[in-house]
């Protein structure tokens, strides 16, 4: 796997799926679209931590900077 995700992506991702957790346990979202949620927010993780996102590759997507 080539990285293709930067600092800046790792960061929008990781506070979004943080903002959505903190939605989650405050009861603020519930349902089905909070488990829809939760499932993209900890994709958001794995791919920040993994710096490669799947979604990014087949259109040949990379927000890190040239080396």
């Amino acid at each position: 796997m080539k990285k293709n995700v930067g600092s800046a992506d790792k960061i929008i991702r990781i506070l979004a799926a943080v903002l959505i957790a903190v939605l989650y346990f405050t009861n603020q979202i519930s349902g089905t679209a909070a488990i829809a949620l939760l499932v993209i927010a900890g994709v958001f993780i794995v791919t920040s931590f993994m710096s490669f996102c799947p979604l990014y590759y087949p259109f040949g997507i990379s927000t890190r900077k040239k080396e």
